[in-house]
């Protein structure tokens, strides 16, 4: 039992979670990501109907909300197959992950979209949640080549590896949804 006026135990991964939020939301070192990447998201969104699209207006859901099932559900049905010693199960999991290899794209520009609605300080975390599923689409990918070359325990071994980089940027992309829904705090 925690003393009276000690921090409560329980609370501290959500605590650690809100100072990690804060950090990125604040590093300025991030702003040339954002520099770079704004025009080109803006582009993305520059036609109304485009616009419209993106955001999802006509159902309430943004699309990349919708995407993002996609390479997700196909990574991690591929990791559950990669659970079992069959052949079959294998060539089911290279499939799978291919085919979150290659949603991963519309995904990251619907992504991208979204982002070019949200203010600069998650914009900064956006960019690094961009980063960490750039970094798990690449290690999916490498876990393709490996199963691909017959190598099937080390593309298994990387796609828990990509699992575990693409749940960071999950949870930073649930971050950025939530706050697409609330109105930034004015300084």
């Amino acid at each position: 039992m925690a003393h009276p006026g000690s921090p409560d135990p329980s609370t501290a991964p959500a605590q650690a979670y809100a100072t990690l939020l804060g950090r990125l939301e604040d590093a300025d070192r991030l702003d040339p990501a954002v520099a770079f990447a704004a025009p080109k998201a803006a582009r993305l969104t520059a036609h109304p109907a485009l616009a419209r699209f993106f955001h999802g207006d006509a159902t309430g859901i943004p699309i990349h909300t919708i995407l993002t099932d996609v390479p997700f559900g196909a990574w991690f049905m591929a990791l559950y197959l990669d659970l079992y010693d069959d052949e079959a199960s294998r060539i089911a999991a290279r499939r799978l992950i291919a085919l979150g290899i290659a949603a991963a794209a519309p995904t990251a520009l619907s992504g991208w979209a979204e982002w070019s609605r949200l203010d600069h300080p998650r914009r900064r975390v956006g960019v690094v949640h961009a980063a960490l599923n750039a970094t798990g689409v690449l290690v999916f990918t490498a876990s393709f080549a490996a199963r691909s070359a017959g190598r099937h325990g080390l593309g298994a071994g990387l796609a828990r590896l990509g699992g575990g980089v693409v749940i960071a940027g999950g949870f930073l992309g649930g971050h950025l949804a939530a706050a697409a829904r609330t109105p930034a705090p004015t300084n």
